[in-house]
């Protein structure tokens, strides 16, 4: 065949091969589909161009940026996945810098800035009137709507003896109110237990308060005490507590179970792994009541699930958070962070616990209304049942 012939074949192939790509830019290698296929980019730099130089009011160029990078996670329609701004990211990590205290509270995010899960005992939280149920708005007059926990948790830190003003809405009241609070060291305690009387038995009640480093130890500690004092079962109460690293919620899974899986995780971009018990449990004839509510999240809703898959409890409450998902920070090349959700936790049964939560086997709810414990004595009903 004439080389004049050939090239004029390879020509047409050619361009008949550039016209197919353009319809589908997806099978161009990613190097050549970046430098070349820019449509995106191009409009979402055309509307910022728009505005900057045709909006009425002036634009602030670094607030225009990152409330569209806000956006673009947004879109997600995942709440607990959010772009961190730099300068909220040098906020961040300021607080975490030296010694910073705070004033007593377990907090969870939401839409209106923080809900209080719980107050500590004599603490500044406590002495102000802040209580379980509350929301706080707003920090030193600034709104935390919309600001991740992490930032608006740094907000409230702060050195011992300086002042922070929150704007605190109890439900139920006519209006917010706004309590000024002096930050202390706060000893917040990991575990409590006692033991109590009930139906002609002892029951030993163990809180755990969150899932930080050794929480495991300090919880395991509480409980031979208990058994030590004659406790014939146990209730472990999770309620209001946030959660915590994963590797906890196994080990505290393993107090009570001494062998199988307590959790896998999975995402689209994650290989699959799967967290065993540990081993040395308590002895497997002592009956377990996990109680829990809709504070009880996280690594919470891990222990509460692996023990009631596993049928080594019973799990009494209202229905958990419902977060059962993994969570991923990446540093951007702003000074940003990007926290991203990258994966579900599923629990022995195979369940996902993700906006879903646990659904106790046994209903227990608690008046916010009230300064009673109402939920608590079910779950030492349901354990003396257990022990007769």
């Amino acid at each position: 065949m004439p080389k004049a012939v050939v090239a004029i074949l390879c020509a047409v192939l050619a361009l008949l091969a550039g016209i197919w790509l353009g319809g589908h830019p997806e099978h161009l290698p990613r190097s050549v589909r970046d430098a070349l296929v820019d449509d995106d980019r191009a409009a979402r730099a055309e509307v910022i161009e728009s505005i900057e130089a045709n909006f009425y009011k002036p634009v602030d160029e670094d607030e225009f940026e990152n409330a569209s990078l806000k956006g673009i996670v947004q879109s997600l329609d995942d709440p607990f996945s959010t772009y961190v701004t730099p300068a909220e990211t040098r906020e961040f990590s300021a607080s975490l810098e030296g010694e910073f205290e705070g004033v007593g509270m377990n907090v969870e995010e939401d839409r209106r800035g923080l809900r209080v899960l719980n107050v500590f005992d004599k603490t500044p939280a406590d002495r102000g009137g802040v209580k379980g149920g509350d929301f706080i708005l707003a920090v030193n007059g600034r709104s935390i709507a919309g600001v991740s926990s992490e930032v608006a948790t740094a907000r409230i830190r702060g050195p011992a003896g300086t002042s922070v003003e929150l704007r605190v809405f109890t439900p139920g009241d006519g209006a917010p109110r706004t309590v000024e609070l002096e930050r202390e060291r706060i000893e917040a305690p990991v575990a409590r237990g006692r033991v109590v009387e009930r139906g002609g038995g002892r029951i030993g009640v163990v809180e755990l308060y969150g899932f930080t480093p050794g929480a495991h130890g300090v919880l395991r500690r509480e409980i031979q005490q208990a058994l030590r004092q004659g406790a014939e079962g146990i209730v472990l109460d999770l309620r209001g507590n946030p959660g915590g690293r994963l590797s906890e919620a196994v080990l505290v899974s393993s107090i009570f179970i001494e062998d199988g899986k307590i959790v896998s995780v999975r995402g689209r971009a994650r290989d699959e792994r799967t967290h065993e018990a540990e081993g040395d449990a308590i002895d497997e004839n002592i009956p377990v009541v996990v109680l829990v509510n809709g504070g009880s999240a996280s690594a919470s809703e891990i222990v509460a699930g692996a023990l009631r898959d596993t049928e080594r409890a019973t799990v009494v409450g209202t229905r958990t958070f419902g977060k059962g998902l993994v969570q991923e920070l990446i540093p951007l090349s702003n000074g940003g962070v990007l926290d991203l959700t990258v994966a579900n936790y599923y629990l022995p049964g195979g369940e996902t616990i993700s906006t879903r939560g646990i659904k106790p086997e046994i209903r227990a709810r608690d008046n916010p209304d009230t300064d009673r414990d109402e939920a608590l004595p079910v779950a030492l009903d349901t354990l003396a049942r257990e022990l007769r």
